[in-house]
């Protein structure tokens, strides 16, 4: 049997953040902007996409160990929160290109970083960034870093990831929905990182070296652990997500 995974993370206490902006009418459509340490001001900004394999009952207060930890770091983070409706997977893609459009041009986060935005994400969320790197609406990105992403959700699907996690999110099979499995989009303009552990049990490694085979400008930085070592500030994989930002 595979280890269990290592969830503390999750239970990390943290401040709440130091802002939070709305970018629509629906209750999922804020964001929670937290100011970085020195340095912040000559930065991208951090534009964070939590995971939860896209259902409702995960929610951006789980990355905000990662995101204080950051803002310490010296950067300026956005975590956002999008619709998580099953069967809807558009309103959850539409979410996060909104919310990335409004980001670009917040005048609230003037002087808090460089103008440029870095998109990163966990899980479900690296998904949702890897899509949203190809999305024509979302506009010019310095990076993308994904975190052990769901970047093949054919594969994902074929694995039965959480159980029926991607059906679930997309109301039906994934060969209906390609236009939203990273793998068989374009390869985005911006420079792909992901780090993914190889003792990932959640998301398996195999899915991350599926989307560098299919996009090889992309680079894979394996490190070792499971799925919860690449948001953990406590970890050995740390300094590669930070190594990732820097770049």
């Amino acid at each position: 049997m595979p280890a269990e995974e290592d969830r503390s993370v999750l239970a990390l206490p943290a401040p709440g953040p130091d802002l939070e902006l709305r970018y629509g009418d629906s209750a999922d459509a804020v964001v929670d902007v937290r100011f970085g340490g020195s340095g912040a001001e000559q930065r991208p900004l951090v534009v964070f996409v939590h995971g939860g394999f896209w259902r409702p009952a995960y929610d951006r207060v789980h990355v905000r160990p990662l995101t204080a930890a950051l803002a310490e770091a010296g950067w300026t983070t956005a975590a956002i929160e999008y619709r998580r409706v099953p069967g809807r997977p558009d309103d959850t893609v539409d979410d996060v290109a909104a919310a990335i459009g409004h980001l670009s041009t917040a005048p609230e986060l003037a002087g808090r970083c460089d103008g440029r935005l870095v998109l990163a994400g966990h899980s479900a969320g690296g998904h949702l960034v890897l899509q949203a790197a190809v999305d024509p609406r979302v506009p010019q990105l310095a990076g993308v870093v994904a975190l052990a992403p769901v970047a093949d959700v054919a594969l994902a699907e074929e694995l039965a990831l959480d159980g029926d996690a991607v059906r679930a999110f997309l109301g039906g099979p994934a060969a209906g929905r390609p236009d939203l499995d990273p793998v068989r989009q374009p390869s985005p303009s911006a420079p792909v990182t992901i780090v993914h552990g190889t003792a990932d049990e959640i998301v398996p490694l195999a899915l991350a070296r599926s989307y560098v085979a299919a996009h090889p400008a992309a680079r894979l930085v394996e490190v070792d652990g499971g799925h919860f070592v690449v948001i953990d500030p406590r970890s050995t994989a740390w300094p590669e997500l930070i190594g990732a930002l820097s770049a």
